[in-house]
C-alpha cells in the first residue's frame, strides 16, 4: 500500500499563481500602452509649440490649444480611417496591420504636401474674426470649437459610429461664433456653399464608385475570357489613376514649392500614367499566368490595385481633413499675435505636423475600432468592389481640396459603399450582359428573376443593410446640431474665466 504524502506542493501553486498574476499585468498593461502612447503625443506636441512659437505672450494658451489640436487630430484619425482602408481590409486585400502602416504615411503626406488649403477655409471662412469684440474672443471661439469636437468624436468612435469630423469641426466654430457675437459672426454665405458640397459630396462619391463597377462588370467581370479582359484594361485602370493624381500633386500639392501650370501639370500628369501603365501590363500578365478562368482568379489581382488606391484616398484624407485640427490652431496662433486671419494666411509648417502625426497616431492607436463597420457590415464587398470605394472616395475629396471645400471625407466614403450595393441591386435585376452571361453559364434562366416575383423574397435578397443606413445618416444628421451646442457652452465657460 502506497504511503500518502503528506508535503504541500506550495510552490507549483504559488508559481501558478505569479504567472496568471503576470498574465493579467500584460493584459492590463496592453489597454494602457494606447492612452500612454497618447498622452506622450499630446506632451510632445506641447513642446513643438513652446519651442516653434516666438510670440513672447500668449505661450501658455498656444501650448494649450496645440495639445487640444493633437487630441483632435488624434480623434480624427481614429474615427476616419475607416475611410481609407475600411474597403480594403473587408475585402481582405490586406491586413490590419499592413493597413494602419499605408494609411500612417500617407495621412502625412498628404496633410503635409497639400493640406494648406482647406485649412485656410476652416482657419477664416466660417466665423468673420472682425466681427468680435477683440483677438481674445477668437482664440477662445476657435479653442472651444476644438476641445468640444475633439470630445464629441471622441464619444462617437467609442460608440462605432463613424461621424464627420468635418462637421464636427465646422459646427463647433458655428456654435461657438454664435455664442460670442450672435448671428453676424458666421460667414453664412460661405457656408451655404460648404453645406451644399457635404449634399453633393457623398451622392458623386456613390455615383463614380457605381460607373467605376459598372465598367469592371461590362468590360471584366462579364466576359467569356476574364482573364484577358483584366490584363487589357487593369493596366489602362491604374495608369489613368496614376497620371491623374500626378497631375493634381504637381498643380495643386506643390504650390508652396514651385508654381506649375495646369497645361504642364497635365502634360507631367500624361506621362506618369503612361509609365505606370507600361510598368504594370507585365506586371499583371505575370500575376495571372496560371489562374482559372472565375471571378476568385480576379480578387487576386485586385489587390495591389486596391492598396495602391487605399495609399491614394489616405493622401486625399490628409489633405482634406488635417484641416479639421490645424484650422483652428493656427487661427489661435495668429490671434495671440493679434493679427486676425484672412484669406491669405497661411499655417505654420509646425502647426501642419502636428496635425498631421496626430491623425496617424490615432488611426494607429485606435483605428481598428471602427474599421469593420464600413468595410464589413454595410455591404458585402470584395477587392473590386472596394477599389472601386476607395478610387471614387479619392477622387471625390481630391477635387474638393483642390477649391478649398472642406468636404466630410465619411460622407464620401459611406456614399462610395452604398453606391456600390445599391448599383449592384440594380445591375442583378437589370442587366442583360449579366443575364446572357448566366444563362450562358448555367443554361438556364438567372434564379434571381424567379425569386423577384415574391416581394419578400426581393427585400431579403437586398444587398445593402438599410439599418446601418439609417443609423450612419442619424449620426451625420445630429452631429454639427450637437457640436455647435457643446461648443456654445463651451466657449460661454472659457469667456467666462479667461474674457
Amino acid at each position: 500500500m502506497a504511503k500518502p504524502r503528506l508535503e504541500k506542493l506550495t510552490l507549483d501553486k504559488d508559481l501558478d499563481k505569479l504567472s496568471l498574476a503576470e498574465e493579467a499585468s500584460h493584459h492590463v498593461m496592453r489597454k494602457l500602452s494606447a492612452p500612454g502612447l497618447a498622452l506622450l503625443f499630446l506632451m510632445l506636441s506641447m513642446g513643438f509649440a513652446a519651442y516653434y512659437f516666438t510670440g513672447a505672450a500668449g505661450t501658455t494658451v498656444v501650448v494649450t490649444a496645440a495639445a487640444v489640436a493633437a487630441y483632435m487630430a488624434m480623434n480624427i484619425g481614429a474615427n476616419d480611417v475607416t475611410n481609407n482602408v475600411g474597403a480594403a481590409v473587408g475585402a481582405k486585400a490586406m491586413t490590419m496591420a499592413t493597413a494602419l502602416g499605408i494609411a500612417a504615411v500617407f495621412e502625412i503626406a498628404g496633410a503635409l504636401i497639400a493640406g494648406r488649403k482647406v485649412t485656410l477655409t476652416i482657419e477664416a471662412g466660417i466665423v468673420d474674426g472682425a466681427q468680435l469684440v477683440s483677438a481674445d474672443a477668437l482664440v477662445w471661439v476657435m479653442m472651444a470649437a476644438l476641445l468640444s469636437s475633439a470630445i464629441w468624436i471622441n464619444i462617437a468612435t467609442y460608440s462605432r459610429a463613424p461621424v464627420s469630423t468635418t462637421h464636427s469641426i465646422i459646427g463647433g466654430i458655428i456654435g461657438a461664433g454664435l455664442a460670442a457675437a450672435g448671428l453676424g459672426s458666421v460667414k453664412w454665405w460661405a457656408l451655404a456653399g460648404i453645406t451644399a458640397s457635404w449634399t453633393v459630396s457623398p451622392l458623386l462619391g456613390g455615383a463614380i464608385a457605381a460607373l467605376f463597377l459598372a465598367f469592371l462588370k461590362e468590360f471584366v467581370i462579364y466576359r467569356g475570357d476574364k482573364i484577358a479582359a483584366a490584363r487589357r484594361w487593369m493596366p489602362v485602370v491604374l495608369g489613368v489613376t496614376a497620371g491623374s493624381f500626378t497631375a493634381y500633386v504637381a498643380v495643386f500639392g506643390l504650390v508652396h514649392l514651385a508654381l506649375i501650370s495646369l497645361t504642364t501639370g497635365l502634360l507631367i500628369g500624361v506621362v506618369a500614367g503612361i509609365g505606370c501603365y507600361v510598368l504594370c501590363k507585365p506586371w499583371i500578365h505575370r500575376q495571372s499566368e496560371g489562374l482559372d478562368n472565375r471571378n476568385q482568379s480576379l480578387r487576386k489581382l485586385f489587390r495591389l490595385p486596391l492598396i495602391f488606391s487605399a495609399a491614394l484616398l489616405s493622401f486625399a484624407h490628409g489633405a482634406n481633413d488635417v484641416s479639421n485640427a490645424i484650422g483652428p490652431l493656427s487661427a489661435i496662433v495668429s490671434a495671440v499675435d493679434g493679427v486676425i486671419s484672412t484669406a491669405q494666411s497661411e499655417a505654420p509648417f509646425w502647426v501642419l505636423l502636428i496635425g498631421a502625426l496626430g491623425i496617424s497616431m490615432g488611426l494607429l492607436l485606435y483605428g481598428p475600432l471602427l474599421i469593420r463597420v464600413v468595410g464589413e457590415e454595410i455591404t458585402r464587398l470584395n477587392p473590386m468592389r472596394a477599389f472601386c470605394v476607395a478610387l471614387a472616395t479619392a477622387v471625390t475629396v481630391l477635387l474638393a481640396s483642390a477649391v478649398g471645400l472642406p468636404i466630410s471625407s465619411t460622407h464620401t466614403a459611406v456614399g462610395a459603399v452604398f453606391g456600390v450595393g445599391f448599383f449592384r441591386e440594380w445591375y442583378t435585376r437589370h442587366s442583360v450582359r449579366r443575364r446572357e452571361y448566366v444563362r450562358h453559364k448555367t443554361g438556364h434562366i438567372d434564379f434571381m428573376e424567379k425569386a423577384e416575383a415574391n416581394f419578400a423574397e426581393v427585400r431579403r435578397r437586398r444587398l445593402v443593410r438599410r439599418s446601418h443606413f439609417l443609423t450612419i445618416v442619424a449620426a451625420w444628421v445630429i452631429t454639427l446640431p450637437a457640436s455647435a451646442l457643446l461648443s456654445a457652452f463651451v466657449y460661454l465657460i472659457l469667456a467666462s474665466l479667461f474674457l
